[in-house]
């Protein structure tokens, strides 16, 4: 079969090209890499791994770069509207017939090498990426970090942004097992940055063992309230820094701030700017999905989606909802994957709302609405659950059933908020 030329017909095509939709191992796609010639980047690169918080991370650090006069280029996953998202130079999607060359390229050199889904995309932004030349290439893990495939290439800096219990059934059952694998991406004397406010012990002991010098939150820097109430970043050496108020909602984004200003602090020197610009830049930054404010409807009506998507996001999610309280009341739209913990979600949420509207998201992992609803009805005695066809559905009948003052909140995965918000594009509404 000849491979398509078309965008969508690429990616259906991939799709196709491997007997699982994950698997873990550098092997196969280290070897197509090599025939690529992309198995290093002619560039500064930052390899950012964690289960939450690594695309806000990102996306961070993108704007402060670029604030910074720098080149940058950017690999992120999963996306939410278009497959385009997840490659970024100097800011700008990838066009369509760049991802067609790029894929083309991928097949000319895989030869019989069976590549998944996602380590087709990897290859072809590695490509990209090269071919652009950026001053700075900002690497998103997929899962894990060891056996990742974004883990072919070396960083000069490795950030782990956070560690919960998420994609047990490749990563381990416990943080323990779960940090061992993000600590991965660490590499002997190349400095290691780490977000979580408890990291386990083997992700410090895999520093350890490797000889990656490591800077922990809470330890070698963070963000404090001074006593003037402002925001100050302190990081080793004494340095300090002011920080402006993020263009990215959630106190927990302080706190990705943090990690985010230590990784430009270890590349000043490679990278030398005003700290104040990137400082600037990085309060800039917007990263949709996460914790988004949708403009309010006529009514009054709040709107807020979160990719949310494990029991860590749902208590951020949570936390960041009781800090900014409606008028009315809350109604989730809730859509999740059938590997998630989905007890744990329905828990952490328990408080915020009674009102649950619950639909499959448009995915081969989605959860079955009914086995979702009986857990809400288990968890909540008084929840209201209404089961809907599909995401888009259940969005609308929670903004209709919505009275003025009320909060609309759709949440549980990123197929659910990329509904969400293609339901919104297709009505006209600004997102």
């Amino acid at each position: 079969m000849l491979p398509p030329r078309l965008l969508g017909d690429w990616l259906a095509w991939i799709e196709t090209l491997h007997p699982r939709s994950i698997e873990l191992g550098l092997d196969r796609v280290r070897c197509v890499a090599h025939a690529m010639g992309v198995t290093s980047l002619p560039c500064v690169v930052v390899t950012v791994a964690g289960t939450n918080g690594k695309g806000s991370s990102v996306a961070m650090l993108e704007a402060a770069f670029a604030a910074g006069g720098y080149r940058t280029a950017a690999y992120t996953s999963p996306h939410l509207l278009r497959y385009n998202e997840r490659v970024r130079i100097d800011g700008v999607d990838a066009s369509d017939d760049a991802l067609c060359a790029a894929f083309e390229r991928v097949e000319q050199a895989r030869g019989d090498v069976s590549l998944s889904y996602f380590e087709f995309g990897t290859l072809a932004a590695l490509d990209l990426i090269t071919r652009a030349r950026p001053d700075v290439a900002l690497l998103e893990v997929g899962m894990g970090g060891r056996l990742d495939a974004v883990n072919i290439i070396d960083p000069d800096v490795a950030m782990v942004t956070s560690i919960g219990r998420d994609h047990m059934e490749w990563l381990g059952n416990t943080r323990e097992e779960i940090a061992r694998e993000k600590a991965g991406i660490f590499r002997a004397g190349v400095p290691a940055v780490c977000g979580d406010a408890d990291p386990p012990q083997s992700l410090l002991d895999a520093a350890r063992a490797v000889g990656a010098p490591l800077y922990l939150r809470g330890r070698d820097y963070g963000c404090v309230i001074d006593d003037r109430a402002e925001r100050c970043w302190h990081g080793p050496r004494g340095a300090r820094l002011a920080l402006r108020p993020l263009a990215l909602a959630g106190e927990f984004q302080y706190e990705n701030a943090a990690s985010v200003l230590m990784v430009l602090d270890l590349l000043a020197d490679r990278l030398p700017s005003s700290p104040a610009r990137l400082a600037g830049g990085l309060a800039t930054a917007r990263n949709p999905g996460r914790f988004q404010h949708l403009p309010a409807d006529a009514r009054g009506v709040q709107r807020v989606v979160d990719v949310a998507h494990n029991a860590d996001g749902a208590r951020a999610l949570a936390a960041a909802l009781a800090a900014s309280p409606c008028a009315g009341v809350t109604r989730l739209v809730f859509g999740v994957l059938g590997d998630k913990d989905v007890d744990a979600m329905v828990s952490a949420m328990a408080a915020v709302a009674e009102d649950w509207y619950l639909a499959a998201p448009k995915a081969a992992r989605a959860a079955a609405p009914g086995r979702v609803s009986a857990r809400v009805r288990a968890l909540i005695a008084r929840a209201n659950v209404r089961d809907c066809a599909d995401v888009a559905a259940a969005w609308e009948q929670a903004l209709d059933e919505a009275l003025p003052g009320d909060r609309v909140v759709g949440f549980g995965s990123f197929y659910t908020v990329g509904e969400i918000l293609a339901r919104e594009q297709a009505t006209g509404a600004r997102v």
